[in-house]
């Protein structure tokens, strides 16, 4: 038997090669092979239990470990002119690691504020842990600028709004556009590209009030670096894009296919119908047809479009506007699936037995038209038997599409994707941008119905592309880690439930605990656990399968105008199906690994963005309550405090630990509770809470609040707490954030 390393070897290993951290790559590094690979998995499961290593993407890494391909933003250059980085994400509670770039002649110049994709290895500068090397330029310095317009003695002054920015601005004479003093900025720099010193820049709107309803998605937007103006070379070629003619495509004008979307859609890429199916051996089975919208023909590879849908990677929706991946000429026109009018389309015919099986299916590049454009609250009201005059014509369409659900639902039923169920917040605005109320959205059979032929459609894409060699880019979401199962199990624990060890953990597992909990005060907190025990889905040309939909395989087909990997994967089935010159070029196959890795990045982005303006909304509507008393649930527990989230609005407010008493609270991460060591109180996640909102700070999205009952016991109140509230104000920002996650 050969001589197996040491957990510190292996440790060092994997730290001396991020880029090369497989169980694969260390076994080979070692020459471990047959039987010991057995014993290499226990001593890599040891360190991850410990807490030195964390499994990502089936490697491993240090906890404060950046990833091999990580997105950058240059740092102002050094008093020797050389520059350094800093990662765009970084979720360690330890200082951000610094990375110094290495340049080759092959690479373009860059300046303070570019974003960059990068591929990173250890540096043998020991003032820095990596070295950067440059993949491609994804954002340059900032074009416009959103800040607080300041008047001073030496002229104007802006300051951003993006935490990140490391200077303000001059803004000339004249350049002022009337702003006052306080005002929220929008501004275009207006520097020399070889100026020195601070940038000059000329406000072009003035935007009022930087606590205004209207700033809160600009304010995100800028924040998380989301191009939200198009370039006007790329605004051109939309409006030069012109309808499509059928030619080739198969026509399916005199199918109903009909797009069901929420009331206030900005966009339609996905239409649906179903028919009985006619053949004599699929008794009781239906065809069913998805069609998405033909942007791919419009998008191809190497154009303005296709630069900046890249770029961008996806849209981003807030609750009062968009950042669209493509100009409205296409995302609300040429591309968008409205009713009366031919539309390019790539279609795939599925054919499902009365059990919901999958028997075959097969795509088509197509052009169809659209009979109506419903809301879900249409569709299900028809489906109930009410309608009204758009949906009445249609009612042999949408009734035949309900039943072909119900059979789909059988196979649902039987394959056990994880079942969460966890309601969606609805910020309601006024006309004027004000937070009117928060409900929670309805959720229909339609949207189910939906989702479920999404799905299918999905799985077609992907076993079509497989089963033509054609390579793609797969939606991957891993198994939860050992340790977030374990903390799901403590939490189970506390509402009296559990989730057993020592098996293979399936779906079907979660989904029993999830049952156990359903109609139970417990329920959000479960569901919200699993929620956060899951890993974070992501993007990449290798297949491992989808663990949360239970699915071997797994490729988003279904909206390109908002998402470049369905871009992707329309330009596979072109390239695959042999229908045109638009589908996948050898640059694209190349690139699809860092493009994976990029888009990936690019959704994390915009879920950030949307969660902090949807925080910032709920700060603004309850600043008005500061003082009142809410119930709630513990939902999260930190080193630093814990946090409530209020069961009125859903939103989460965060507790000092230093405002809870006089006594000491241990943290335990393995157990996500706090621990009095006097008392010997324990505060765990899913305890019931009554709190005093005694914050809210809506130009940063946080609420401080002040516990006053948790589990059903008083909890004391003393000077010691009310004074640590000013240290709170300054955590509230900067860790929310990653204890939500």
């Amino acid at each position: 038997m050969k001589q197996l390393p040491s957990k510190e070897q292996v440790l060092d290993w994997i730290r001396d090669n991020p880029s090369k951290s497989s169980k694969r790559d260390v076994a080979r590094a070692f020459g471990i092979k047959g039987s010991d690979r057995i014993e290499l998995k226990r001593i890599l499961k040891q360190l991850t239990d410990e807490g030195h290593l964390e499994k990502r993407r089936k490697t491993y890494r240090g906890p404060d470990e950046l990833p091999p391909v990580s997105v950058l933003l240059v740092n102002k250059p050094t008093p020797d002119g050389d520059l350094t980085a800093s990662p765009m994400e970084w979720d360690s509670d330890s200082p951000a690691p610094q990375i110094t770039y290495v340049s080759s002649k092959r690479d373009v110049a860059l300046k303070e504020g570019d974003r960059i994709l990068a591929r990173l290895s250890p540096s043998a500068d020991p003032d820095f842990k990596y070295q950067a090397h440059l993949i491609r330029r994804i954002g340059t310095g900032p074009r416009h600028i959103l800040g607080i317009y300041r008047v001073g003695s030496e002229g104007g002054r802006l300051v951003p709004i993006d935490k990140k920015a490391s200077r303000e601005f001059i803004v000339p004479g004249g350049e002022a556009n009337g702003a006052k003093d306080g005002e929220l900025v929008e501004a275009t720099n207006i520097s020399r590209s070889s100026s020195v010193g601070l940038g000059r820049v000329r406000i072009v709107e003035r935007l009022g009030d930087p606590m205004a309803p209207k700033s809160v998605s600009l304010i995100a937007i800028v924040e998380h670096g989301i191009p939200d103006h198009f370039p006007d070379e790329v605004i051109a070629e939309a409006e030069k894009a012109k309808p499509v003619a059928l030619g080739e495509r198969r026509d399916l004008r005199d199918l109903p296919l009909f797009t069901i979307d929420p009331s206030d859609a900005r966009d339609h890429d996905d239409a649906i119908c179903a028919v009985p199916d006619d053949d004599p051996k699929n008794d009781g089975g239906f065809i069913v047809w998805v069609a998405i919208a033909d942007v791919a023909h419009y998008v191809r590879p190497g154009n303005e479009l296709d630069r900046e849908a890249k770029k961008r990677g996806n849209s981003s929706y807030f609750p009062d506007r968009v950042a669209p991946m493509l100009p409205d000429a296409l995302s609300g026109d040429l591309c968008s699936l409205h009713e009366g009018v031919d539309r390019p389309c790539v279609a795939v015919r599925i054919a499902l037995n009365s059990a919901g099986k999958k028997l075959s299916h097969e795509f088509h590049r197509a052009m169809m038209r659209s009979p109506a454009s419903l809301s879900y609250e249409q569709a299900q009201a028809a489906a109930d038997g009410t309608y009204d005059e758009m949906t009445e014509p249609l009612a042999k369409p949408i009734a035949d599409l309900f039943a072909a659900y119900a059979c789909a639902v059988k196979a649902r039923n039987e394959r056990q994707p994880l079942n969460l169920d966890l309601p969606e917040r609805k910020i309601i605005l006024s006309e004027q941008g004000e937070v009117l109320s928060v409900a929670f959205r309805d959720r229909f059979d339609a949207h189910k119905l939906v989702e479920e032929f999404m799905v299918t459609a999905n799985v077609c894409a992907a076993e079509t592309l497989e089963a033509k060699k054609q390579r793609l880019l797969y939606r991957v979401h891993e198994e939860p880690s050992p340790e977030k199962l374990d903390s799901l199990r403590e939490t189970a624990q506390a509402a009296g439930l559990t989730l057993a060890k020592g098996q293979v953990l399936k779906t079907l597992h979660l989904n029993k605990l999830l049952d156990a909990a359903a109609g139970t005060e417990d329920s959000e907190v479960i569901n919200m656990t699993v929620l956060r025990s899951m890993t974070q889905a992501y993007y990449a040309p290798e297949n491992f399968g989808h663990f949360g939909l239970n699915l071997k395989r797994y490729a988003h087909f279904t909206s390109p105008i908002r998402r470049y990997s369905d871009l992707i994967v329309h330009r596979a089935l072109v390239s695959a199906h042999g229908w045109g010159d638009d589908g996948l070029t050898p640059e694209d196959i190349e690139a699809l690994a860092d493009t994976g890795d990029w888009i990936s990045q690019t959704e994390r982005r915009s879920m950030l963005a949307e969660r902090d303006t949807t925080d910032r909304y709920l700060a603004a509507y309850l600043s008005e309550r500061v003082g009142n008393e809410f119930s709630g649930r513990v939902s999260g527990i930190a080193r630093f405090g814990l946090f409530v989230k209020l069961d009125e609005t859903g939103a989460d407010g965060m507790i000092p630990l230093s405002s809870l008493g006089r006594e000491y609270w241990v943290y335990s991460r393995e157990s996500n509770s706090l621990t009095g060591d006097k008392s010997g109180r324990v505060i765990s996640v899913g305890m019931p809470a009554t709190v005093r909102l005694a914050e809210a700070a809506p130009i940063t999205g946080g609420l401080l609040l002040e516990l006053l009952e948790v589990g059903g016991k008083p909890m004391p109140t003393s000077d010691r707490g009310r004074k640590s509230f000013s240290k709170g104000r300054k955590l509230v920002k900067s860790r929310r954030k990653k204890s939500r996650r």
